[in-house]
C-alpha cells in the first residue's frame, strides 16, 4: 500500500487549508449549505449535503487552456 500525505488546517471558522503532495486547496463553507473548494492546480469543486437518501452531490469545473 503506497503512503500518502494529506494535512488539513482550520484557518478560520468555515475556512480550511488542505495540503497534499501535489497541491494545496482552500475550502470555504460549513456543515450547512454548499462548500466551495479551489485548488492550486486549477480545480474548483462545489459540493452540498442534500437531505434524505440523496447524500453528497458535487459539481466540478477545471481551468481551461492549460
Amino acid at each position: 500500500m503506497p503512503l500518502t500525505f494529506r494535512k488539513s488546517f482550520r484557518i478560520f471558522p468555515g475556512v480550511r487549508l488542505n495540503i497534499n503532495k501535489r497541491s494545496m486547496s482552500i475550502t470555504t463553507g460549513g456543515k450547512r449549505g454548499p462548500r466551495h473548494t479551489t485548488s492550486t492546480t486549477g480545480r474548483r469543486t462545489t459540493s452540498m449535503d442534500l437531505p434524505g437518501p440523496f447524500g453528497w452531490r458535487s459539481t466540478r469545473s477545471t481551468r481551461r487552456g492549460r
